[in-house]
């Protein structure tokens, strides 16, 4: 296996723990398509081009778009600009520091 192999790998690695661990749609849709982008580089240094144009076409490609719209049709894409714009977005109580307590 070769460094620009491990390279990618890794890269797999981080994407499939990125999209685990977001709490925004849209992000998780970004990051399932840099996964497909990814994994079609993967299979061409695996010398499988019809599985690398079929990656990228199918899982980055298509399967984006349909999320995109489910997106859109769901309203998750406008709330969240909402949200972003009017400074309301809610925050885990376990991700703030000290168990909860902010900066007062």
């Amino acid at each position: 296996m070769t460094t620009f192999q491990i390279i990618l790998l890794v890269f797999l690695i981080i994407c499939t723990i990125a999209v685990s661990f977001t709490r925004e749609l849209l992000n998780a849709v970004l990051v399932y398509m840099s996964f497909s982008l990814i994994m079609s580089i993967v299979w061409v240094t695996l010398e499988s081009p019809d599985l690398a144009i079929t990656e990228a076409a199918v899982g980055a490609g298509v399967t984006s778009v349909l999320f995109f719209i489910t997106l859109k049709k769901i309203h998750a894409i406008d709330t969240e600009k909402e949200a972003r714009k009017s400074g309301d977005m809610e925050t885990d109580i376990d991700m703030l520091p000290e168990g909860g307590q902010g900066d007062e």
